[in-house]
């Protein structure tokens, strides 16, 4: 919730500040580094000390980040607190998955815990900019007040998560050493490489689309659709994320393949929505393509998660679903980064216009990849 409450505040820090839509979207990417970074040296925590002291000390930083956030004076010292919930959401998300998974071991419960984790993402997700965007469509001090909420379900967290106890035999203690520490890249056995690959550059996909919304969703609507307000803002990003958890929830007794092909399909296909919305400001197609989006990252991120469970291995879990998501956070930064300085060079509207089609591009072949990938239903 803590990790994507400021998108709709965006516009107001622009305001305060005096900021260019490329400095928004590197405030925003400073989130994803911190997140990236925790991921490379931190992703294997979980599979050396135990999930929980990891989950524990993840849920303290975001909640750190999130005061930080609500304090912040400067640009300067915003994209530091952006950066704390970064690294704390990288440790929160693989021990949180390892911890279900732990808890869950045969085959049946190991599919519901990926459900689970990814839904559990959405949802977190979703209520963040929701929140955030009615906070600063109607209340007073709407850059302090719109943390209020995370902050004090994150205080809650905490307290909780230190009355739980795990069974000796889950926890997964390790002595000190600094090889843990360095980066890394897990890949699974060879044969499983290919549908682990369709995993992750769909990661890199739900990942970039999401952004665009998450960072400049703001900016574009004013020119795409009537409606305008943070409140507009933060329900658009909060209904993909919402439809998005719905869409896995529906779509959990389907195969992995399934919803592999089917979500990269309507992500080709959203982009192509949003590409004829710049040129149309037709508010049905900006719903339509909100509405795809949120079906294709939905389908896309249940499968993604399900794939990693079942190539992963009990010592290599951890590490595969943080190469998942390192990719997946790459997917972010590049692809946003770019989008900021296109938009600076040639205008918003070409710059959207060249981002979606480059991921129509992509999600289609990733798509035409996992049709033709046998494994992925069985892997």
């Amino acid at each position: 919730m803590g990790t994507a409450l400021a998108s709709p505040l965006y516009p107001l820090y622009q305001a305060r500040w005096g900021l260019l839509p490329s400095h928004i979207t590197g405030i925003y990417v400073a989130y994803m580094f911190g997140a990236l970074a925790s991921l490379l040296f931190l992703g294997r925590m979980s599979d050396r000390f135990g999930f929980l002291p990891v989950l524990r000390a993840g849920l303290a930083l975001v909640t750190a980040g999130v005061l930080l956030s609500a304090a912040a004076w400067s640009v300067a010292s915003f994209v530091v607190s952006r950066v704390l919930i970064g690294i704390a959401s990288g440790m929160i998300t693989t021990s949180a998955s390892m911890g279900l998974t732990q808890l869950n071991r045969n085959s049946h419960n190991m599919l519901r815990a990926s459900a689970m984790t990814s839904f559990a993402m959405a949802l977190g997700f979703g209520l963040g900019p929701l929140v955030g965007g009615l906070i600063a469509q109607w209340v007073p001090e709407p850059l302090v007040t719109a943390y209020v909420p995370s902050l004090v379900l994150g205080v809650v967290a905490i307290y909780a998560l230190f009355q739980v106890q795990v069974a000796a035999s889950i926890r997964a203690p390790a002595p000190f050493s600094l090889r843990h520490w360095l980066p890394h890249i897990t890949l699974p056995h060879a044969t499983l490489r290919r549908p682990f690959f369709i995993a992750c550059f769909g990661a890199f996909s739900t990942f970039g689309i999401f952004g665009l919304y998450a960072s400049l969703a703001p900016s574009f609507m004013q020119e795409m659709v009537p409606w305008h307000g943070p409140a507009v803002s933060g329900l658009s990003i909060a209904m993909i994320l919402f439809l998005s958890a719905g869409f896995q929830w529906l779509a959990r007794p389907l195969h992995t393949k399934t919803c592999a092909v089917w979500g990269l399909g309507l992500l080709a296909v959203c982009n192509l929505l949003l590409v004829a919305t710049t040129y149309s400001h037709w508010p049905v197609l900006f719903v339509l393509s909100v509405l795809t989006t949120a079906a294709g990252h939905g389908l896309v991120n249940l499968a993604g998660i399900a794939i990693v469970n079942k190539v992963a291995g009990p010592d290599n879990r951890a590490g595969l679903l943080s190469t998942y998501l390192v990719v997946g956070y790459i997917g972010t930064i590049a692809p946003i980064l770019a989008l900021g300085w296109l938009s600076n060079l040639l205008g918003l509207t070409v710059a959207i216009v060249v981002f979606c089609l480059a991921m129509a591009a992509l999600t289609a072949a990733l798509g035409w990849l996992a049709h033709k990938t046998p494994v992925i239903t069985t892997a």
